[in-house]
């Protein structure tokens, strides 16, 4: 009885192996973008995992808002694959794709902060003027140095540390 049991309990893993394994070939592969916020011309850095949900990368990290590729020059355990690049220097919105060897495309959002480059207006008299505003506080006077005589004046002195509170 024992014995058909766990037959019966491996015939059905096996099926469910079955289901599950193409299914799981399908899903977008783990890999992480940071940060997801990043400065015109700051540093950003991609990562993957191959033996941790991740994919082995056929290529560089791809975008509009990467100066260049990021390309995999970090390799560690689990099949770890990472490596840095630099955003554009125009803000926006922008998308990085990861290609995989296994055929499979991810993409991840990231966004390049800053004010966008201003819109050109007429040119024209200023309504403001240009000049600071005068300073209406006074400067401070200096301080006059004095110098310390003796020991006593300076705080020192052989019993200086048995006046501690312990």
């Amino acid at each position: 009885m024992l014995k058909k049991a766990m037959i019966g309990a491996l015939v059905f893993g096996a099926a469910q192996l079955a289901v599950i394994a193409p299914a799981s070939a399908a899903t977008d592969p783990s890999w992480g973008l940071a940060p997801s916020e990043v400065e015109p011309g700051g540093q950003i850095y991609a990562e993957t995992r191959a033996a941790a949900g991740g994919c082995t990368p056929k290529g560089p990290v791809t975008s509009p808002g990467l100066a260049e590729p990021v390309t995999w020059t970090i390799g560690g355990n689990f099949g770890k694959y990472g490596g840095y690049g630099r955003a554009v220097k125009t803000p926006g919105k922008y998308v990085a794709t990861l290609t995989c060897t296994d055929g499979r495309e991810s993409t991840r959002p990231f966004t390049v902060i800053g004010v966008p480059p201003a819109t050109t207006t007429k040119p024209g008299k200023p309504t403001t003027s240009t000049k600071p505003p005068k300073s209406t506080t006074a400067k401070p006077k200096p301080q006059v140095a004095v110098k310390p005589v003796g020991a006593p004046q300076t705080g020192g002195g052989a019993f200086g540390p048995m006046a501690w509170d312990w």
